[in-house]
């Protein structure tokens, strides 16, 4: 359920007007061919009522995302806590109703079958039942959840932070003990400047102002952040800090200023005129208060701790936190602050220090800290059962403070081991717990997200603990849900990779050795805040423990489940994702893909480990969007309904291999990737054969193969060969093109070659058979609209023996330049080859009559090999280009040009290391044959 996913279906529903109009004037017509009850079951009023149903659910979906969002902040009232779940669940069902409604809009428009009802039919018979409609009854539902909720105040509040959850703090410790933090508070004070000894006594001293205005003075007060998750204790090391004696004598005025999520700038203005003058500030203008801040700040060194920093200090690109601190310049050297927060972007943009990231207390010391949440004592005697029970649930909490009292306050109520079994035997999230406790505590982050934020991260409960998260894939998995929101033309790949970003940012997501991952709170406090849509089915047992209305599921490769497990599953009829990382590849579970599939019509995105096949019900999946199977496996042959998968965008089968293709795969006009292993080492393409299997092998080339041979292109048109778009497919190592006998005289040959203009990144083109008499503008690098320049190409032919001769080899600009057999070619006088050329070979390649062989050679300075062989129309090559233009020529072959005159005489070419020339009869300059002959064929590692 999403914002974004709503856009989607409303920009759809948009659209169903043509489609009602179409079927409003088609009824009359169809209803004679209708039977009996057929007839009575559309008629047009009932269309009508449909369309206008339809168009009322879509205008309420906007209203209700809001609602879900403020339930969430009252999600700790009893009454609230127990609406939210039906409200979403009715929501899924109104987006559901209308993604399916676009499903049957896209059957239509792919299908061809504008003049034919049954589309509409099928959906309006799974929409009324008789005198029930599926329409209204979540309109109902929609309707009655919205007025309980705003008799509770739901649709009157400004979504922000209850005090019952987070009670103001203050400079006073809360804990009469804090543990284990010697290390952490000895390094605090010396990123502070505290000296070890203070150069002052300990009972303070007056600072005169004389005194004052004669001491340094620093430009802006240095800010050090705090950083770490709820509840590891921030605010206890900040409140230990202010209580050391060294800290009070050093600083002359500690000041703290509790934030939270209210960050007002006039307010913390007050504290601070207060705390450094004694006298309350009057003015109610902010720049009066500034400006009496500014002349109190340097007087004194102080030191400001800002606890429990949100976001919304950073609202409007910082400008609230910037506004704060403009007033707090000039100040005693020495002065500081100090902030804490919970999130990685607030640190990053209000410190000027390096963060100071607070970690989990160290297992020895945590264990003495839980002894005393448990027992009120740490040096209490505990029952050795009891403690072996107690290390076991240590893990579980990360040395996170505020999880022991958690954990502590539970245990405590009794001193049974089965009780203390019962609690490390559960999830941390399924433990009842106080407001003030960690979970609750952790939600407050979750709460401060924006609403698609919050689909986002909620969803990753989906996944067990320490998952590494990919961000590319698990934004195409956000992108299938509808969990990412449109933004103009921005691809939404992109959006949802930002969407990771900001999760990290916000310290959702923690980097651990290159990977991303959930710390087990957060995690525990995902599975909180979504345990009526997502589950993890970890063992058998689980499987009854699954919520009704579950959404995402995932079952874990190590789970032990038997067929009938997998087929009682059945029963969660609202299922959008399914990850199942067990694999169904045996005879006795594979049999429940295909009860899965005629089961969970609703599902989005679908993960396999390893299936046996794909069943024929997996046409059932209308809304299926994200297709993997992560293991290898073989497929004969796909089910005939896999192309009914309008809404399929991605389909990841890497380890998989496949006989053919599906035929009428191109129905698929939604699919943005399609890979798979081992790619098609050289996929070849009979052109004459051109249709939707082409057309779609070509379209999803990236992902099908690296190196593409397209043959018997004389059969196609230019438009044909423009929609191949090859010049887009950006990761083509290799292209053939090849022509045969095979043609029709109708296509211009030059026409088509010009619109299979390759990717600019191309390392090998290769064209075969080539009858046009001209180069395309792209191979030629001429102006014009389609000219560009290969000016990385390593290599590409061009080859027109149609006998079967040696292929040739073309390395444009890099490499080597090989154009043979393509005797209907027509050499421009102005063609100018690249000088960065290092071998040219030229082999009955057409008419060279108006080919001017200075224009075409004096670039070529670093040309080491050159071969003319049966090169009708060159008459003379001047002298002068041998020394001058040609100088680091090291092998020359001249062979069987008839018309050759003159090469400007035997002393031009006296240098040149290899010289073979004969058959030239017109050559009368140089004796005939001269030199030995060499193979100038490339070697196949070029080819």
């Amino acid at each position: 359920m999403s914002l974004s996913k709503a856009i989607g279906v409303i920009s759809g529903i948009n659209e169903f007007g043509n489609l009602f109009q179409l079927v409003r004037s088609a009824v009359s017509f169809m209803r004679s061919q209708l039977s009996g009850s057929e007839d009575k079951k559309l008629k047009e009023d009932d269309v009508r009522q449909l369309q206008s149903d339809l168009r009322c659910l879509r205008d309420t979906l906007p209203a209700m995302y809001n609602l879900i969002d403020r339930a969430e902040w009252k999600s700790h009232v009893p009454g609230v806590e127990q609406l939210l779940p039906n409200l979403k669940d009715a929501v899924y069902d109104a987006e559901d109703l209308l993604d399916e409604f676009r499903w049957y809009e896209l059957k239509v428009k792919i299908e061809g079958n504008e003049t034919q009802l049954s589309p509409f039919i099928d959906f309006f018979n799974s929409v009324t039942q008789g005198s029930f409609n599926k329409v209204a009854d979540i309109q109902k539902r929609l309707s009655n959840l919205s007025i309980q909720l705003e008799k509770m105040g739901l649709h009157e509040e400004t979504p922000q932070f209850d005090k019952l959850l987070r009670p103001v703090t203050t400079s006073f410790r809360t804990e009469p003990k804090i543990f284990g933090r010697e290390k952490e508070l000895r390094e605090v004070i010396r990123l502070l400047g505290v000296p070890n000894y203070s150069r002052r006594s300990s009972s303070k001293r007056k600072r005169s102002s004389h005194a004052a205005n004669n001491e340094p003075r620093i430009a802006y007060v240095p800010v050090l952040p705090i950083v770490g998750i709820g509840g590891v204790g921030k605010t206890t090391l900040a409140q230990e800090i202010t209580t050391l004696q060294r800290v009070k004598s050093y600083f002359d005025k500690i000041i703290w200023i509790c934030v939270s999520d209210e960050f007002d700038e006039e307010r913390f203005t007050k504290v601070l005129i207060k705390s450094l003058s004694g006298k309350e500030a009057t003015a109610d203008n902010l720049d009066d208060l500034q400006q009496i801040l500014a002349g109190e700040v340097g007087k004194r060194r102080f030191l400001l701790i800002l606890d429990d920093i949100w976001p919304n200090a950073l609202n409007d690109d910082g400008c609230c936190w910037r506004k704060f601190c403009a007033p707090l310049t000039n100040v005693l050297q020495g002065s500081m602050m100090v902030v804490t927060t919970r999130f990685t972007e607030v640190a990053d943009m209000v410190g000027t220090m390096d963060s100071f990231a607070l970690d989990g207390l160290q297992n020895d010391v945590f264990w003495q800290f839980f002894k005393l949440c448990v027992f009120g004592s740490e040096d209490y005697h505990i029952d050795p059962q009891l403690e072996q029970i107690g290390k076991s649930i240590l893990p579980k909490l990360k040395g996170a403070p505020l999880a022991a009292k958690t954990i502590g306050r539970l245990l405590r109520k009794s001193h049974n081991p089965a009780h203390w079994n019962g609690i490390l035997n559960s999830e941390l999230w399924q433990l009842r717990q106080k407001e003030a406790d960690i979970l609750p505590a952790l939600r407050l982050s979750y709460m401060y997200l924006p609403f698609n934020l919050k689909r986002c991260f909620s969803f990753c409960a989906t996944y067990p603990k320490d998952y590494n998260f990919d961000k590319s894939s698990l934004a195409e998995i956000w992108v299938a849900e509808g969990f990412v929101e449109p933004q103009g033309s921005i691809a939404l790949q992109h959006i949802g990779d930002q969407y990771f970003e900001d999760l990290v940012n916000l310290s959702f997501f923690q980097k651990l050795r290159g990977k991303y991952v959930i710390h087990d709170l957060m995690h525990d406090m995902a599975q909180l805040v979504s345990k009526e849509d997502c589950f993890i089915v970890k063992n058998a047992s689980d499987i009854e423990m699954v919520p009704q209305n579950v959404h995402h599921l995932s079952i874990l490769r190590s789970c032990d489940v038997k067929l009938s497990n997998l087929l009682s599953l059945c029963k969660h009829k609202k299922l959008r994702t399914l990850l199942c990382n067990k694999s169904l590849a045996s005879e006795t579970l594979y049999p429940v893909m295909n009860h899965w599939f005629s089961g969970f019509q609703y599902l989005c995105v679908i993960f396999c480990a390893s299936p046996k096949g794909l069943p024929e019900s997996i046409g059932n999946l209308k809304h299926l969007r994200y297709l993997e199977i992560s293991r290898g496996c073989h497929f004969d042959r796909f089910p005939s309904s896999f192309c009914s998968l309008y809404n399929l965008q991605i389909f990841y089968a890497r380890k998989c291999k496949f006989v053919s293709l599906p035929r009428g795969i191109s129905k698929l006009i939604n699919l943005q990737k399609f890979e798979f292993e081992p790619r098609i080492p050289n996929m070849e393409i009979d052109a004459s054969e051109w249709g939707e299997q082409i057309w779609f092998m070509i379209n999803n080339i990236n992902q099908i193969t690296r190196d593409l041979t397209i043959y018997n292109l004389g059969a196609i048109s230019k438009d044909h060969a423009a929609e191949s778009e090859l010049q887009k497919k950006e990761y083509l190592n290799s292209l053939t093109l090849r022509w045969s006998s095979l043609r029709c005289p109708a296509h211009n040959e030059t026409e088509v070659l010009q619109a299979l203009q390759p990717p600019t990144n191309i390392k090998s083109v290769r064209i075969e058979g080539y009858p046009g008499e001209y180069l395309p503008s792209w191979f030629r690098g001429c102006d014009g609209p389609e000219a560009m320049s290969f000016s990385e190409l390593p290599a590409a032919t061009v080859d027109n023996n149609n006998n079967g001769g040696a292929g040739t080899i073309l390395s444009l600009l890099t490499e080597n330049l090989e154009i043979g057999w393509c005797r209907r070619l027509y050499w421009q006088r102005a063609m100018v080859l690249p000088p960065s050329l290092q071998k040219l070979i030229l082999r009955s390649c057409g008419d060279f009559s108006a080919w001017s062989p200075q224009c075409c050679l004096e670039n070529l300075t670093s040309l080491e090999s050159l071969t003319m062989d049966s090169c009708k129309g060159i008459m003379s090559i001047p002298g002068d280009l041998w020394s001058s233009n040609l100088k680091s020529l090291r092998k020359l072959k001249i062979e069987e040009c008839p018309d050759l005159v003159s090469i400007g005489g035997p002393e031009v070419i006296a240098n040149i290391n290899t010289v073979y020339i004969r058959g030239c009869p017109k050559l009368m300059e140089i004796e005939q044959p001269r030199g030995k002959p060499w193979n100038d064929e490339p070697d196949q590692e070029d080819t």
